[in-house]
């Protein structure tokens, strides 16, 4: 269903845009966290502890797909608030084929330097192998990966948020069944944990692009032509600076990891199990910047730039709403929470984890501002201040996190993370600031 967010009150539209979106990000993490709990249960610790110490890695890769999403949502989102179809159309082949490049280049690089990213960030030995499997059958869909993420990027420009939410329902389910059939009854593994993403993730790609494609043919305008490059400029010019956010994010959490490899596979099994759960809250709130970053591009395509407010207003009542239950659940029940991973013998990684959960959760009503403030700053095409808001919240906590782990071993790693959230998020409601008063400027 196609949305016009340029129209309605954001107290009317937004919550309705942003609810299956949200549902989608609750059934994506659920299967990325169904990965690490069967991996747990039925694979043994160090099969967690594998899949882990890989996933700092995996989010790099995971920071093109997400950059190539706001790229082509943003400019999407804005030729559809202009009525421009044809330009739109000529927008989203131009993004697939970038796409289709940009993930021959990535699988390329992945098969040549994940072993040695894996070394440099001084895996364990016993759980090195395993790590490295997990990773090289990750690569093989990359391609799916880059796909879908583009798919949803412009299934939310155009203000359908449901559709997503159908793949996802299905790709969940699909991805929790081959876990368990995979790793309980195969005793695959690793391997079998590496494969059930790969055929979930491949079956919502093609599912996702047919669909896109049959939509796209129904709507009026055609195409100028298949690649065009001042919309890939425009597309690349979002895309980029949403890529290199998400990379320092992404190495210095590889940082964060090479400093938890350091007091073995027992506490990088329980910061494997807080950090998924930690990813599920802070993708809700990006899913709440998301729809923000549509809402803000389609209302400047549209000429409305005075509803930008409005829409900040709206975008924080619903993420502090959003992090309520994420805060009880890991301050709260943090036990309960690391058994959903790990077995009651594990008591060294079930500490770890439960340390790393209360210590990250309270500032969940703050980090939930930023992102969802983040979300304004990529629709208006403020790039320069999007990145920039990151850089503190990487440099405190490497620094931090080093300091801090020489006087409280492992609690100190997770004791820097706040620090970083705290510089950053003031940070982004200046930029923000900035942004709306130029915006009010006659």
């Amino acid at each position: 269903m196609i949305t016009d967010l340029t129209k309605e009150h954001p107290d009317k539209t937004l919550w309705r845009f942003a609810l299956p979106l949200f549902i989608s990000v609750i059934f994506q993490q659920l299967y990325n966290i169904a990965d690490s709990m069967i991996a747990g249960r039925f694979a043994g610790e160090h099969a967690l502890a594998a899949v882990g110490a890989s996933y700092p890695i995996t989010v790099i890769f995971m920071a093109f797909a997400v950059g190539s999403n706001l790229g082509t949502s943003v400019v999407v989102s804005r030729c559809f608030g202009a009525k421009n179809f044809g330009e739109m159309k000529t927008a989203i082949s131009t993004a697939f084929l970038s796409c289709a490049g940009l993930s021959a280049v990535l699988s390329i690089f992945g098969a040549l330097f994940c072993p040695l990213m894996m070394r440099l960030i001084h895996t364990p030995e016993n759980i090195f192998d395993d790590g490295v499997l997990y990773l090289n059958i990750y690569i093989y869909g990359l391609t799916f990966l880059l796909f879908y993420n583009v798919c949803t990027g412009i299934y939310t420009a155009l203000g359908d948020s449901r559709t997503p939410l159908y793949f996802l329902l299905g790709s969940s389910a699909g991805n929790i069944v081959l876990d368990y059939i995979f790793v309980a009854h195969f005793h695959w593994d690793v391997a079998g944990v590496a494969w059930a993403t790969f055929l979930a993730q491949g079956v919502s790609a093609v599912l996702a692009l047919v669909t896109l494609w049959r939509r796209l043919k129904k709507l009026p305008g055609k195409y100028s032509s298949l690649f065009d490059r001042n919309l890939f400029g425009q597309i690349t010019a979002i895309a980029v600076p949403s890529i290199m956010q998400q990379s320092v994010l992404s190495v210095g959490n590889l940082f964060v990891q090479d400093i938890v490899n350091r007091f073995g596979s027992s506490v990088i099994a329980g910061y494997s199990a807080g950090v998924k759960l930690n990813t599920f809250a802070i993708n809700s709130f990006m899913s709440l910047g998301s729809c923000l970053s549509s809402y803000t591009a389609q209302n400047i395509g549209a000429g409305r730039r005075d509803r930008i407010p409005l829409g900040f207003r709206t975008g924080v009542r619903l993420a502090l709403i959003a992090a309520v239950p994420f805060v009880l659940l890991y301050f709260g029940f943090s036990r309960q929470m690391m058994a959903l991973f790990l077995e009651s013998e594990s008591r060294e990684a079930i500490r770890a984890g439960m340390g790393f959960l209360r210590f990250v959760s309270p500032c969940y009503f703050m980090i939930a501002i930023k992102l969802t403030t983040d979300g304004i700053i990529r629709g208006a095409g403020a790039m320069k201040y999007f990145v920039i808001a990151t850089v503190p919240d990487l440099i405190l906590r490497i620094i931090l996190a080093n300091i801090l782990s020489q006087f409280f071993a492992s609690t100190g790693i997770w004791m820097a993370w706040p620090f970083g959230w705290i510089a950053t998020t003031v940070l982004t409601i200046i930029f923000y600031r900035k942004i709306t008063a130029v915006e009010e400027t006659p």
